[in-house]
């Protein structure tokens, strides 16, 4: 029997999970670190942690399941994308990561459209160049600290500064690539064009390499901090969402996911690079070799419900501490007692801005329609329905560039809940299921390892091997009913507010 090991590297913290070749996962553990806010809307962490918690995690998985480190066949990473990694000379970290959910790039971002052209970021990486992506992090070091900007001589996204440590490689892959707005996406290579417009030179930038692909091999060094086999070796990986549609088996057309966490995203994988002429969704290389995904970005899902918790469920939170129980459960358990459609409460989940369909750093989040029966109950399940509601946003255009999956698989915390996994599947009108796998990207990723170390003939036959659905919520068509009445409304409630939205941001 083989091992794999699946390293993610996410917001909150670094996930390292060790699984067999049968997908049977052995052990899983998590680092956590903080997210630094030095100004609002700017969001940055230090790399060092990321290696912190991944070598810790390493150690503690190899103490919790006694296997000999020999026996693992590879290594998978996944992690947070577009974030921004610059090392000098020495390969030592210039400052902190700039992450994927800063919004301080404005500017740089029609500077870097305007340099290339509307015409090759459209037909060359196949999306807007958005404040979340690295490429204006890059102009914005150029302009802001160039002094930094003058000592980088590499730039490497997150997990591709824990395969640099590793293994001592300069390497990424085509799905975390393609959110960098400097990947010629339909090539699978870098776009010398965008390159120019940001003024970064190739040797700047990582080899590509397919997500599959051996990338790199543990060196030495890092064995003996780690407690890991030299030698093992490193695949390509992928950014987390193309990681954690291959843990959700999403790698054939007809499959859709919706992955809920502190974001959400809806995914659906392609043959073909297929795009939406408003570009309000991402077209991005998949972890299938030579295949493509479309998916819409929501960046603030599970982080809507945490923040009505935080801010408005302090009873709840208290009972839940009395009685032994998670306190979302107490939150949905009193929503799921009112009606679909909440009697009109529409809520708006823009907390941080948005990305997909509207991509606008200033949009801010709305309760609409409350009346004196507005209590708790009714704002939970407005939140539930309007975060449902925004991701319906995507698999609408999804709809309307000829990728109609007929199975939408759901994760995080949305699969959690049998109501909100209701309210899904009657929002979207689609069959929602749920599979024997909830470990996301670190699962995928290990798969992934496995195809580069000769266990899997394909992606596809990996998951095929080692995922199933379980559990089946087809949609309610009397609630689908009330959500298509109310879905008009939540579509026109954007486009009335953008402008205030704007406006209270320069008050």
């Amino acid at each position: 029997m083989a091992y794999l090991l699946g390293i993610d590297i996410g917001t909150s913290g670094t996930k390292v999970l060790l699984v067999d070749d049968s997908g049977r996962k052995i052990a899983s553990v998590t680092e956590e670190y903080p997210l630094l806010t030095p100004f609002p809307l700017w969001a940055e962490q230090d790399p060092g942690e990321w290696w912190r918690a991944t070598v810790n995690g390493i150690r503690r998985i190899l103490d919790t399941s006694k296997i000999d480190s020999s026996e693992i066949a590879g290594i998978g990473l996944s992690g947070q994308m577009h974030g921004s990694v610059f090392l000098d000379d020495a390969c030592e970290v210039i400052r902190p990561a700039i992450l994927w959910c800063d919004q301080r790039t404005v500017k740089q971002c029609a500077d870097i459209t305007t340099r290339a052209t509307n015409a090759v970021v459209e037909s060359e990486t196949l999306n807007p160049v958005l404040t979340g992506f690295t490429a204006p992090k890059i102009v914005w070091l150029q302009q802001q600290e160039p002094a930094a900007w003058n000592r980088v001589k590499k730039i490497l996204l997150p997990k591709d500064y824990i395969r640099f440590k590793l293994t001592g490689e300069f390497a990424t892959e085509v799905s975390d690539a393609s959110g960098t707005a400097l990947l010629n996406v339909p090539e699978r290579k870098w776009s010398s064009a965008m390159m120019e417009a940001c003024d970064v030179s190739t040797d700047m930038l990582p080899q590509v390499f397919e997500s599959y692909e051996i990338s790199g091999r543990v060196s030495k060094e890092v064995a003996a901090l780690t407690g890991l086999a030299p030698h093992t070796p490193v695949v390509g990986g992928g950014g987390d969402q193309a990681a954690g549609a291959v843990g959700n088996g999403i790698v054939m057309e007809g499959i859709a996911s919706c992955s809920v966490g502190t974001s959400g995203v809806l995914f659906a994988h392609m043959k073909n690079a297929y795009t939406d002429q408003q570009m309000r969704t991402h077209t991005f290389c998949a972890a299938v070799p030579g295949e493509y995904h479309v998916m819409g970005v929501q960046l603030s899902s599970g982080g809507s419900l945490r923040w009505f918790r935080d801010t408005l469920c302090d009873v709840e939170v208290a009972a839940s501490k009395q009685v032994g129980t998670d306190p979302y459960e107490l939150i949905t358990r009193a929503a799921a007692n009112v009606p679909a459609g909440s009697e009109g409460l529409l809520f708006l989940p823009y907390l941080t801005g948005e990305r997909c369909p509207y991509p606008d750093p200033y949009a801010r989040g709305v309760f609409f329609g409350l009346t004196l029966r507005s209590n708790r109950a009714f704002m939970a399940r407005a939140v539930l329905e309007g975060v449902s509601f925004g991701l319906r946003d995507s698999l609408e255009i999804f709809r309307g560039i000829g990728v109609h999956p007929t199975e939408i698989r759901l994760s995080g915390g949305g699969a959690k809940s049998p109501l909100w996994r209701q309210i899904q599947a009657d929002i979207f009108n689609s069959n929602c299921v749920t599979i024997n796998i909830d470990e996301g990207p670190a699962f995928g990723v290990a798969l992934l390892a496995g195809v580069g170390a000769g266990i899997y003939p394909s992606v596809q036959e990996a998951c095929a091997r080692t995922i199933k659905v379980i559990d089946k919520t087809p949609p309610i068509q009397a609630n689908t009913e009330i959500y298509n009445k109310y879905y008009p409304i939540y579509r026109n409630l954007y486009a009335h507010l953008k402008d205030d939205f704007a406006a209270v941001s320069q008050i």
